[in-house]
């Protein structure tokens, strides 16, 4: 189920998501002080290229509280909103409650990226 889960989230907009994930990404890597931003872009990206079977595990310390606290009012706020935003209309169908339920899962992510580990 897993695999078909993630093949459909490819073709109906993740593959193209992911890439904008990753080339935001590489930009802000090109930047010394980017580059702690970009790693986290990395991470969105892949999570959002496969997330079925993917679990995303929380922790850190101070610093990535703080970091969390500047990526929150920098890009976090928008981004989460507008993930939670697509988790609401997948859920208005049965068939896309198991994507909205992802897209729920992205959306704390984008929140609250640093200190975090993706499994699976």
């Amino acid at each position: 189920m897993r695999l078909l889960g993630n093949i459909l989230w490819l073709i109906l907009g993740g593959l193209v998501l992911a890439a904008c994930w990753a080339i935001i990404g590489l930009v802000l890597c090109a930047t010394i002080i980017g580059i702690p931003l970009g790693v986290q872009a990395f991470k969105m990206a892949e999570l959002t290229l496969t997330p079925f079977g993917k679990s995303v595990e929380y922790g850190g310390g101070v610093g990535s509280v703080l970091l969390n606290i500047v990526w929150l009012v920098l890009a976090g706020a928008w981004m989460a909103l507008g993930y939670l935003f697509a988790g609401l209309l997948n859920c208005m169908t049965i068939i896309g409650i198991p994507f909205g339920i992802q897209s729920f899962k992205m959306a704390k992510l984008a929140l609250w990226p640093f200190g975090t580990q993706i499994y699976g």
